[in-house]
């Protein structure tokens, strides 16, 4: 019998996911402080095998975080102050800062009808300065690669994935973490594959670049207290790492389920016309990190609905280009049209691989009369 409470409907149920694995997780943690080995061990580095063989690429190197994962990319990356990276204004604020820390200019351009990078406008934002692309997966949906390379080899840049939402996602048949010189994963806590904490991993088939990324994610070190350049301290824990290996385990078929529950979503939806969904493209698939919808007056659907017992999220009501922090770059409202349109009415339902049909038929009914009375 299901027993799942379909009136409270919480955004994202990480008691739901962790429950089954915690002794597994739990024995690997006693093991470690056991053993007292808690930085960059025999875990990190089976979690590294691990993530690349499932993503088929060569090289995976694990650090503390997704903004650290961006940053140290670009820094392996070899990029120099004030050079200019293009990307997409419709991100988490992530995307741009770690180009701002490593003292490089983002360069902004719109998405697309399917939220993602508008690779029509990339000509518009190159200049001299332009060393890059930043192309981000944005909600799970792979971005225009093959298009984004193709422009890169044209002009001689290089092209970086931010992958923090996009595991285990596919592009015409090719991984996500795969498309670029190199991609940058988030394993926050609330993403497909979360850590117990932050952690976060670059991928690239490049040895020089990989080889760069572990020297800049510990004090630029080849060897113990032998710095060959300035790095920092960027390193997963053991104790992360060795839950992520755990979940290793349960990734594919957790992204099989994300994906069955987006299609019913849309089945259920499709006839509410008063809300709109991004279409699905059929030569990539999703991981449906996230599940967006778009509908008028957003704040009072969103508040009647959890009136109802059903919690959304808000991914991302204000594009970065009018983000406070960037306003000194001097774009003005109006200039990225779809991007302010959407972040306007944009906002995201229940999405997890442990949410029932039963729970999605609530949802979707309680929306369906939440918008018939306003």
């Amino acid at each position: 019998m299901d027993s799942t409470n379909t009136h409270n409907v919480p955004f994202i149920d990480l008691h739901a996911q962790h429950a089954p694995i915690k002794d597994e997780i739990f024995r690997r943690w006693n093991q470690i402080y056991d053993e007292t080995s808690f930085i960059s061990g025999k875990w990190v580095e089976q979690f590294e095998n691990r993530f690349a063989n499932l993503l088929d690429v060569r090289y995976c190197v694990a650090v503390s975080n997704g903004t650290a994962a961006l940053e140290i990319a670009l820094r392996s990356l070899q990029i120099s102050n004030l050079d200019e990276v293009i990307i997409p204004t419709n991100s988490f604020i992530a995307t741009a800062e770690a180009v701002s820390n490593v003292g490089a200019v983002p360069v902004f351009v719109d998405c697309n009808e399917y939220s993602n990078l508008d690779v029509r406008q990339l000509s518009d934002a190159l200049t001299p300065r332009t060393v890059g692309i930043i192309g981000v997966h944005l909600y799970g949906n792979p971005a225009d690669f093959d298009e984004i390379e193709s422009f890169a080899q044209r002009h001689g840049l290089w092209t970086l994935e931010d992958a923090a939402q996009g595991h285990l996602a596919t592009y015409k048949n090719r991984n996500v973490g795969t498309l670029g010189t190199a991609a940058a994963f988030s394993f926050y806590p609330g993403k497909n594959l979360g850590a117990t904490g932050e952690g976060g991993a670059i991928t690239t088939n490049n040895p020089e670049i990989a080889n760069l990324a572990r020297m800049l994610r510990a004090h630029g070190e080849t060897e113990r207290y032998k710095s060959r350049i300035v790095g920092g301290n960027g390193r997963m824990t053991e104790l992360i790492a060795s839950a992520l290996d755990v979940k290793l385990d349960h990734i594919s078929e957790w992204t099989k389920k994300r994906q069955l529950n987006s299609t019913y979503y849309r089945s259920q939806l499709r006839d509410l016309n008063a809300l709109a969904l991004d279409e699905v493209q059929t030569d990539r698939l999703s991981c449906n990190h996230l599940f967006v919808a778009y509908g008028r007056q957003r704040e009072l659907i969103r508040k009647n609905l959890l009136g109802k017992g059903v919690n959304t999220g808000l991914h991302y009501p204000v594009p970065i280009h009018l983000q406070d922090a960037y306003l000194h770059l001097g774009y003005k409202s109006g200039q990225f049209p779809e991007a302010e349109r959407k972040a306007e009415s944009l906002f995201s339902l229940p999405m997890y691989a442990e949410l029932t049909e039963k729970q999605i038929d609530y949802v979707c009914a309680a929306l369906a009369d939440v918008i018939g009375s306003i």
